[in-house]
């Protein structure tokens, strides 16, 4: 490759590094085709984009942005492919139904919610870290959960109170 043409390809993975909030450092050299063309079907319908990049492409990309990377380059080792999402938890599930059916992909780390989290033992973790959509849904339930005791609470109080006025009218 060109010194060119590697330039250009760092530009390119800086940029796309930059388009998503969070992004995940997987092992996929030893997946066969039809294993590839699954994981790549199933990244495409959860909006998760997949790209397998050379070590220190991937490493002078991530060197040339504002946040410091460098927890992430020991991870940088044999065959990387990135997951990248702006669904915080979605790739770590993705890789964990994967997982179920064969040892492949494999974590080696990940950039999510400003953290940074290294090794295939934090894939638990990362499955159980809430999405913004998520977050928001608890809240409004919680937010919502006293003006509905309050409500149910008047309506049984409301039909209490009519049940004793028929009882007394009837009388």
């Amino acid at each position: 490759m060109r010194k060119e043409d590697k330039v250009t390809t760092v530009e390119q993975i800086a940029a796309t590094i930059k388009e998503y909030g969070h992004f995940y450092l997987t092992n996929t050299a030893s997946m066969n085709a039809d294993k590839t063309s699954q994981l790549r079907r199933e990244c495409f319908k959860q909006d998760i984009k997949l790209l397998v990049v050379k070590n220190t492409l991937l490493q002078k990309a991530l060197e040339s942005l504002d946040v410091d990377y460098s927890p992430l380059f020991g991870s940088l080792k044999g065959s990387t492919s990135i997951m990248l999402s702006n669904v915080n938890n979605a790739p770590a599930k993705l890789i964990k139904e994967f997982k179920k059916n064969a040892e492949v992909p494999a974590l080696k780390a990940a950039y999510v919610e400003e953290s940074f989290y290294i090794g295939a033992d934090q894939l638990d973790a990362l499955v159980g870290i809430k999405s913004k959509n998520e977050l928001i849904g608890e809240i409004v339930g919680l937010l919502q959960s006293p003006a509905k005791n309050v409500i149910s609470a008047l309506q049984s109080g409301g039909n209490t109170i009519h049940g004793v006025l028929k009882t007394l009218a009837e009388r």
